[in-house]
């Protein structure tokens, strides 16, 4: 599979202005300012994420480079083929001081996994059957059947274990009040080297004070050398680093892992034929999207980066594959014009930002190559195609599948269904490799590239690693402060 690694090497070579390796790390995260909010009741932007992860931690957590490491949990233990994880809580304290408890832990992911939740990764946890305290110190989580990346779920920041009264967790942080500087991050004590000075008294350089801005204002910051870290960068922001006088070497491109594409969102009118979906798919020039943003942003046919968990390759669309005989997408557009000689709209929802632009100029010239007439709209408005901008929170292609699936047809969804709820590995790759089939042939998304996710690192950060989550966790930015 192609990744953005060759984008990265091109970025890395120059030189880098940094800031005096001394204070905190001040980070601009691209979103609104930061609030402590509970993911419960709904996704939350970047700002928020890391504030959530940085206050407060799931059972485990994710280190610099993505790999699973303890979080609240100090060790786990897998039994029963996959279907019970059994997790011991460390010895940590709650915001206030005082220690966290199993039962405490409990209840708040029951919380987060319960029908009322608005989690967005409640979906993809439908597997878990019970979570039980076993001792003060012990949790269990019982699966209805195996679940290999359950890990990796359980150290996104929408599954850390957070306290609602009074508000607080037991992060890498103590966090501060939230004002117009944004929120002050200090490390928190370790209640297990309560003895240790040292340990009691962290450098100023292992607080970090992060802000929540938009894009411009966070790019000016770094490059006044007021900011050491900027993140969460996408692709909707990426042109208004060629405005920036940004040294090369602090331009980081993570290999993200997930899936960026139109949805088609209505499948009514010209968009209720599989073969009027295709031409559109057809005529979409993935090859100058990527090209108009930066070299090493590779194009993409497929929902899926690669096999995974699938008991198949990934699905070839319908249109490419061989001895297809289809009509060419505008004569398509002209034989529905013939039965409908109103003008054809289509409505194309998109997020605001330069990187949106450029890519609605492209989408929508393809579409006025071909008769039809495209129309901007914003990212939650009605529309007849909808970008989906997504990073895989876990590796398992049923999430790439069921993401693009908004909606998709029956064949597509049923097959979802029938993985999501299968009793073994070997039939859930089954089920999978039948749900990509049936959205290739459905044509219900249109598949242009993977997510491009960016970030501005200054020298000081040398523990700062790209990864395939595109997530970077505020207390391992620095190799002196892990």
């Amino acid at each position: 599979m192609r990744r953005l690694l060759p984008l990265a090497v091109l970025l890395a070579a120059g030189g880098c202005d940094s800031r005096p390796d001394a204070g905190a790390v001040v980070v601009s995260a691209i979103g609104g300012a930061p609030a402590l909010a509970d993911p419960a009741r709904g996704a939350l932007a970047t700002p928020g994420r890391l504030l959530l992860d940085s206050a407060a931690q799931g059972l485990v957590r994710f280190d610099a480079a993505g790999q699973i490491e303890p979080g609240l949990a100090e060790r786990w233990t897998v039994l029963d083929d996959g279907r019970s994880y059994i997790f011991r809580i460390r010895e940590a304290t709650w915001s206030d001081g005082k220690p966290v408890t199993a039962a405490e832990v409990v209840a708040i992911l029951k919380r987060q996994l319960s029908p009322a939740s608005r989690n967005p990764l409640r979906p993809f946890l439908t597997a878990i059957h019970e979570i039980v305290e076993m001792t003060p110190e012990v949790i269990e989580v019982r699966l209805s059947r195996p679940r290999p990346d359950l890990l990796k779920l359980f150290a996104q920041p929408e599954l850390a274990i957070l306290r609602a009264r009074p508000p607080g967790g037991s992060g890498p942080f103590r966090a501060g009040g939230i004002g117009r500087d944004g929120v002050m991050l200090r490390p928190a004590s370790d209640p297990r080297h309560a003895d240790d000075d040292d340990a009691a008294t962290p450098s100023p350089q292992a607080s970090v004070r992060l802000i929540g801005e938009r894009a411009a204002k966070a790019i000016l910051r770094f490059q006044h050398r007021d900011a050491d870290l900027v993140a969460g960068g996408g692709f909707a922001d990426w042109p208004l680093l060629a405005h920036a006088s940004i040294a090369p070497a602090a331009v980081r491109v993570d290999p993200a892992a997930g899936v960026f594409g139109l949805a088609i969102a209505d499948r009514t009118g010209f968009l209720a034929d599989p073969g009027n979906r295709a031409a559109i798919a057809q005529v979409i020039d993935r090859d100058a999207i990527v090209a108009a943003f930066a070299p090493g942003w590779a194009a993409t046919l497929s929902i899926l980066p690669e096999q995974l968990d699938s008991a198949a390759p990934p699905a070839v669309p319908t249109w490419q594959q061989a001895g297809a005989i289809n009509l060419s997408p505008a004569e398509r557009v002209r034989q529905w014009r013939q039965m409908h000689p109103l003008p054809l709209y289509l409505r194309v929802a998109l997020p605001a930002g330069p990187g949106a632009t450029i890519l609605y100029g492209h989408v929508a010239a393809a579409l006025v190559r071909i008769g039809i007439v495209p129309q901007r709209v914003g990212l939650a408005e009605s529309a007849d195609l909808r970008l989906v901008d997504a990073v895989a929170p876990y590796d398992s292609a049923r999430w790439y599948l069921a993401t693009a699936c908004q909606p998709c047809g029956e064949a597509a969804r049923s097959a979802l269904d029938a993985a999501r709820d299968a009793p073994t590995l070997a039939e859930r790759a089954r089920h999978i490799a039948d749900a990509d089939a049936a959205l290739a042939a459905d044509v219900a998304f249109v598949p242009i590239a993977r997510p491009l996710r960016w970030s501005l690192v200054s020298a000081r950060l040398k523990a700062w690693t790209g990864n395939p989550r595109a997530w970077h966790p505020l207390n391992r930015l620095r190799s002196d402060t892990n």
